[in-house]
């Protein structure tokens, strides 16, 4: 079989679709992905087969604050975010798509929540599609406005936007919401903490710190948001007490955060897999994939959202109680106390080794693209 898969260009929407292409890949189906040309490192390694179709998200943004009428693309604005996603992406991307796509040939296409290319060109080839959730559901007040700016390059192409087939739900039911009801056609699929190319899954999560031991923290902001300027004061605040553990997103040094930080371990980009043996609280912004991957190892949260669905994954880790959410304009000394708060209240790790076991007792990647490729074979 032949199993497309797209998503925006961005390592957080990417890198949650990677188990499942590394499924299908072991199955021994032949996978390709839509997504800019910038990744393409990623997947050689991965020896799966990238399309590189499209801009990449500096030219998308621009691209998507001029057609919102909006001056600096870096400043969150829902308008921008709905013309990245559902217009810009769409205007600069769809047609490389398509003629790529005609070339694969694909029996199923997996787009992930937010990638409207992969949908117009499932509906283009007619050819089923699923959509892989990052966490928990998109709330409609967000999702409609995003579909209301795709519909209009939908139908300059004679096309409607599909209804998904399957939606491939990787949320716990402890972190959905209380009205929360399964959406037609949902799967649900094992979230992983990512892992690198080649490198088995990992095992159980090590013990936390026994009393009276160090506690070791990780400040991960993933690779969009880790800017020194967010991060640092974030660092002076957090209690001596604490091992801290520092991601510096994809381009970062540790010099750019200052000196005075010879008590804290700097790493580059590496896998989340590799990070989270022996920690016993994550400091996070938010990202889905960081959260659902923290998650699946049993680790609590701190959550300070900085835009996109972070507030989604923040609110829902707080009702959870499987951490603490900080939301703005809190600062600093409040991300301390709430890094003391969950570290000396073990409901915390209980409620999120529950969600651990939920996440564990969902089919993996693996049985689910035994599903998939049953249902269209």
């Amino acid at each position: 079989m032949r199993i497309l898969f797209s998503s925006t260009p961005q390592h957080g929407h990417l890198l949650p679709e990677l188990p499942l292409a590394r499924a299908f890949r072991d199955r021994g189906d032949e996978v390709g992905v839509i997504t800019s040309a910038g990744f393409g490192p990623l997947f050689a390694a991965e020896d799966i087969t990238l399309f590189p179709v499209g801009p990449e998200i500096p030219v998308l943004l621009a691209e998507a604050a001029r057609l919102a009428g909006v001056a600096d693309p870096t400043v969150p604005d829902p308008a921008v975010a709905a013309e990245l996603f559902a217009g810009a992406r769409i205007d600069l991307t769809a047609d490389e798509a398509v003629v790529a796509a005609r070339g694969f040939r694909p029996d199923l296409i997996v787009a992930e929540a937010t990638d409207y290319v992969g949908p117009l060109v499932a509906a283009t080839l007619q050819v089923p599609y699923a959509k892989l959730a990052f966490g928990p559901q998109i709330p409609a007040e967000f999702t409609d406005v995003f579909d209301t700016v795709a519909e209009r390059r939908y139908k300059e192409r004679g096309l409607s936007v599909p209804v998904p087939t399957w939606y491939l739900d990787p949320c716990p039911e402890l972190l959905q919401g209380p009205d929360w009801k399964p959406a037609p056609g949902r799967l649900p699929i094992r979230p992983e903490a990512h892992r690198g190319a080649n490198t088995p899954e990992p095992a159980a999560p090590s013990s936390a710190a026994g009393a009276g031991a160090r506690r070791k923290v990780l400040l991960s902001f993933g690779t969009h948001f880790a800017e020194p300027g967010v991060l640092r004061p974030v660092i002076d605040a957090l209690p001596g007490e604490v091992d801290l553990v520092v991601t510096l997103g994809l381009a970062g040094v540790a010099a750019d955060y200052g000196d005075g930080l010879d008590h804290v371990e700097f790493v580059g980009f590496t896998p989340l897999a590799e990070l989270l043996d022996g920690i016993d609280l994550v400091i996070t912004h938010g990202g889905a994939g960081t959260t659902m991957g923290t998650l699946s190892r049993g680790l609590p949260m701190v959550i300070v959202p900085q835009g996109a669905d972070q507030f989604l994954q923040a609110g829902a880790v707080a009702a959870s109680r499987t951490g603490v959410a900080v939301m703005p304009p809190a600062g600093p000394e409040a991300v301390a106390e709430a890094v003391l708060e969950v570290l000396g209240n073990t409901e915390y790790r209980d409620n999120a080794r529950r969600a651990a076991d939920q996440i564990a007792a969902t089919p993996s990647p693996r049985d689910v693209a035994g599903q998939l490729a049953a249902s269209i074979g």
